[in-house]
Formats: C-alpha cells, structure tokens, sequence
C-alpha cells in the first residue's frame, strides 16, 4: 500500500474505523498477552486475526510503551494477562542523563517488532500496516520518571531538553528502521505531553516531534500522532508539529478539533476504552458510535476510532457491534 495516508483516508469510499490495539484479540488465539509482546510470530498471528475477523482497514501493531524504555535499560514487569509496564526510573539527574547511552536499534525487543511488521508486509496485504513507537516526551518521563520530568521542565529547562535530545535520537532511528520495512507509517504515542501547558507541550514535545517528522515523513510514509490525555487548549501546539493525522482520547471535543484543522489534518478519536467498550454493553457501544458518527458527519478528515489501545478483555461482541454500526452508516462520502 504506497499510496499518501492522508489521501488514502479522505477518499475513501466509506467512513473508516480504526480501534487502537490487537492485545484485546487474543481471545481469537490461543496465545497470552506476554507471548504477542515477545514474539514476532504471535505478534503477525494477532495482527492478522483481527484483520480477518473484523475485516478491518488497517493493520496495527500491539501499543506497548514500554518496548523503548527497555531498550535504554529500563526494568520492564512483564505479565501472562496485562501489556509490559516500566518499573522505577533509570536516570536521575544531569551527570546520570549525561552518560545516557542511546541505545542501537535491534537490541532487545525492537528487532521483534520490525520482524513482526516485515513479516506482515512479506504478505502482500493491500492495506496500511502501521507500526507503534513512543513519543519523546512520554519516553523521557518513562526513563526520569513522568512526575520529576515534569517538575524539571520547570526547575531545569537545560537538562529536561538534553535528554529529550537524546531520546528523540533513538526515536528518530526506530522510526527509519520501521520505513525501511515498507510499511505506511507508525502511531506515535505521547500520552504523557498531555500533561503539560500547551507553552511547555509545544518546547519539550511538538518541537522534537516536528524535527523527525520533517527527517522521517515521505509520501508513502506518515506519523500519525497520538495523545489520549490532550485537550483543545493542546490542539495548536500538536497541529505545529506538522503532523497531517491526529488521534485523541475521551477528553479531546471532536467536532472543535474537526473545526480547527480546516480539512487539513486528519483528525480521529475518541471512544473511551473503558466506559464504552469494556464496561458496557453492545447497546451502549452502538449509541456511543452512532452518536460519534452523528457529530461528525460532513467531514470526509475524520476516522472513527477508540481514544487508546482497548483491553486485553474488551469483550468481542462490543468491538463486533462497533464496526457493525459504522459499516451501516456510510456517511459522509
């Protein structure tokens, strides 16, 4: 699939959907979630289940955060049941981040994950395949710790920003490893940036964010950004890093931020994870997505999706019902 996301996406015959995440399939293998994190094998059989049995539009890698931390030497807890979490932090101050290294890419699990993606694109499949990476500043709260990350934006700008150079390094690096497969692209999540003033998202986030977009983006390859914390006052500060494709959480107001991009910028978003799809009932997922598609009909820049990476337990039925609504309700082409 060589063809420009955006392009892609504004001219689709029918409206699009894109829940984020497969680990809620693996109740469609017979596999854990520790096994699709660690193996590339599960990863591609996981990735294609839910492509079969959803008949989805894209094919998404797993969203785990804790896959660059880990290469930087970051303790991960790993678990049969939940996605890989980062455990304490592993710099502290100035002569810590000084000594950092920036780790190569292949080493620890970043080489399963372009496995996994080049296995899937060895395939042939006529569709976008998009990998995931992590945003600068969720990573660099993932090494110092989010709470001390953020009070050093604050106490020291210097220091915040040199290791914010160094991740963004590694990033920038995992980021052409990925190209290289062929694949469309890859959804970089920065969760943690919603945290901060839209003045400090857009000096120790957007900013390192635009310079891998302007080095890494091509016509056939897209970042599409992802922040399930942002609100409107955080839409200017992620729009000025150049990302042509947005996708925001529960606390994002869909309809200003579709209003805001003048059809410039895909924007998608925003069924929450929790309330609608793994705390309810199908009833509940179909009201919840027929009202979404209601606020946002007329704008061909939009892609219905969940705010994050559903549960592992999301129950099937709930996804089902999600695609079921959208596939009958066409609008807006």
């Amino acid at each position: 699939m060589k063809l420009k996301l955006f392009d892609y996406i504004v001219n689709s015959p029918k409206r699009l959907a894109m829940p984020i995440g497969i680990n809620f399939g693996i109740s469609l293998l017979n596999t854990t979630a520790l096994e699709i994190v660690t193996s590339a094998e599960a990863q591609v059989r996981a990735m294609l289940a839910i492509h079969e049995y959803f008949n989805t539009t894209f094919l998404l890698t797993a969203m785990d955060l804790s896959v660059e931390a880990e290469c930087f030497g970051s303790q991960i807890k790993y678990s049969e049941s939940e996605i890989p979490t980062v455990v304490g932090h592993i710099v502290s101050n100035r002569n810590e981040i000084e000594k950092l290294r920036i780790p190569q890419v292949g080493k620890k699990r970043t080489q399963m994950y372009l496995n996994a993606v080049s296995e899937v694109m060895s395939l042939k499949i006529d569709q976008p395949i998009l990998g995931g990476i992590i945003g600068p500043f969720s990573l660099a709260g993932r090494l110092y710790g989010v709470g001390k990350m953020l009070e050093l934006t604050i106490s020291d700008p210097d220091t915040a920003k040199l290791l914010l150079e160094k991740v963004s390094e590694f990033i920038l690096d995992y980021a052409q490893a990925y190209k290289a497969t062929g694949i469309s692209g890859l959804i970089m999540a920065e969760p943690v940036a919603g945290l901060l003033s839209p003045r400090s998202m857009l000096m120790f986030s957007s900013s390192y964010i635009k310079r891998i977009i302007k080095i890494v983006e091509s016509n056939d390859f897209t970042i599409i950004y992802h922040n399930c914390g942002a609100k409107l006052v955080h839409l200017k500060p992620i729009f000025e890093t150049g990302v042509s494709i947005c996708h925001f959480g529960a606390p994002m107001d869909i309809l200003t931020a579709l209003i805001a991009s003048k059809g410039k910028k895909i924007i998608s978003g925003n069924l929450d994870p929790a309330s609608v799809f793994l705390n309810n009932d199908n009833h509940v997922v179909e009201q919840k997505t027929l009202d979404l598609l209601n606020l946002s009909k007329g704008y061909k820049n939009f892609i219905i999706s969940s705010g994050c990476d559903l549960p592992i337990n999301t129950p099937l039925g709930n996804v089902e019902m999600f695609f079921k609504t959208v596939e009958v309700n066409p609008e807006p082409i």
